[in-house]
């Protein structure tokens, strides 16, 4: 079909694919062209589309579309639930993109926000077709060994950190692919499970999506990164399976055994090695592990709780906390110590508003209340968990000794 007869298409990648009665025109955009903008506005402005898909998932479109969506955040229930690794790593994303804003004066996914407010503004049903950031993160984590597990958590975490220019190769690789691959790039480069998790597999999940999604509509906008355009256009044409079955495949985590294993496993020595010492040694060999043990675990835990700049009642609960974290894991230092410092430091409205900015400093991570939590959680589980190999360490040697 001549793009002349497609306003928004005429230069631009794009792909029609047409199945089951539904005609799907993927237009391929730039995260940081306003081309792109450009393109998608007279695309949607056209009037030839029934309904228009996006790239985005709801926790992305609601970071796009509504400035204060922070400030909503219950902290203490992102803590309690576990998720926030999760919270650490959109956060990371969230500041990947700010420093691509100031550095090229255009918010990165503008092309996905502006597909979105016209739509609506005309009334068009707007259907987010990607997998949740979160989701795709644990799925590419599973993937990777110890050792690139490390490397991905060390990338994220550093990336919190820094406030340094984008490279000019990251932001070709942008223009041309996703927002994900470059920004997971940053972190787990040369990593063929990283590539098919954030590319491959979301190029199977929208086309499923788009399949699920559409509705009554006959004409249908999907607005993606350029570097998804082949693969779902292939995935559209030549995808057998139903598309609620694959999105469930591509959803699943691997289950995790019923059974703590680890945990059973140290728990076993620590309190083993108590045991045997009051066995062998009596009252003064078995008090003085157990001191070791307390001193070791609860103070480089609390010592990490106060390098966050922890309240006095966050660095007491993580020291208290440390020593029993190896026996329990719902009794976890770090989420405990985070837990009271979320309490006795209420993050207040404008912590939320000003979070984003503020962590692209040093000194922002410790003035902003929200930032501090989360250095909170992270510095006493990394306290603790030190303590835990050299108090081991400490007592295998007075066992052996």
């Amino acid at each position: 079909m001549n793009d002349s007869m497609n306003p928004g298409l005429d230069g631009q990648p794009h792909a029609i694919v047409e199945r089951d009665g539904v005609r799907y025109t993927l237009l391929g955009t730039a995260h940081v062209s306003r081309a792109s903008v450009d393109a998608v506005r007279d695309a949607v402005a056209s009037g030839r589309y029934d309904a228009v898909a996006v790239e985005l998932d709801a926790p992305r479109l609601q970071a796009l579309t509504e400035p204060d969506a922070l400030a909503k955040l219950d902290l203490v229930q992102v803590i309690r639930t576990g998720r926030t690794a999760m919270f650490a790593a959109n956060l990371a994303l969230a500041a990947y993109q700010r420093r691509l804003a100031e550095q090229l004066g255009i918010e990165p996914g503008a092309e996905l926000r502006q597909a979105v407010l016209d739509a609506r503004e005309r009334n068009l049903p707007v259907h987010l077709i990607d997998r949740e950031v979160g989701l795709t993160f644990r799925r590419a984590s599973h993937r990777l060994g110890w050792w690139g597990r490390a490397k991905l958590g060390g990338g994220l975490a550093a990336s919190l950190f820094v406030d340094e220019q984008v490279g000019d190769d990251e932001i070709e690789k942008l223009k041309q692919g996703d927002m994900l691959e470059s920004s997971f790039s940053e972190f787990a480069s040369d990593s063929p499970e990283v590539f098919d998790t954030v590319i491959a597999e979301r190029d199977r999940y929208m086309a499923a999506r788009l399949r699920e999604s559409h509705g009554d509509a006959r004409e249908v906008l999907a607005v993606v990164g350029a570097g998804h355009l082949q693969g779902m256009a292939r995935h559209l044409r030549e995808e057998t399976r139903e598309p609620a079955s694959l999105r469930e495949e591509l959803e699943a985590l691997p289950k995790k055994s019923d059974i703590p294993w680890f945990t059973l496993l140290l728990a076993a020595f620590v309190i083993g090695g108590f045991g045997w010492g009051f066995y062998r040694g009596g009252l003064e060999v078995g008090s003085d592990l157990l001191l070791h043990w307390v001193l070791a675990t609860g103070t480089l835990g609390a010592i990490g709780c106060a390098i966050a700049g922890g309240h006095p009642l966050s660095i007491l609960t993580a020291f208290v906390a440390s020593p029993v974290t190896p026996l329990h894991p719902a009794l976890a230092s770090g989420t405990l110590s985070a837990l009271v410092e979320a309490w006795v430091r209420k993050p207040t409205y404008a912590d939320f508003m000003a979070l984003r900015d503020d962590v692209g400093t040093l000194k922002g991570w410790w003035k902003n209340r929200v930032a501090r939590v989360l250095l909170n959680f992270f510095l006493t589980s990394l306290g603790t968990a030190i303590g835990v190999w050299t108090g081991g360490a400490a007592m295998l040697s007075k066992l052996l000794g």
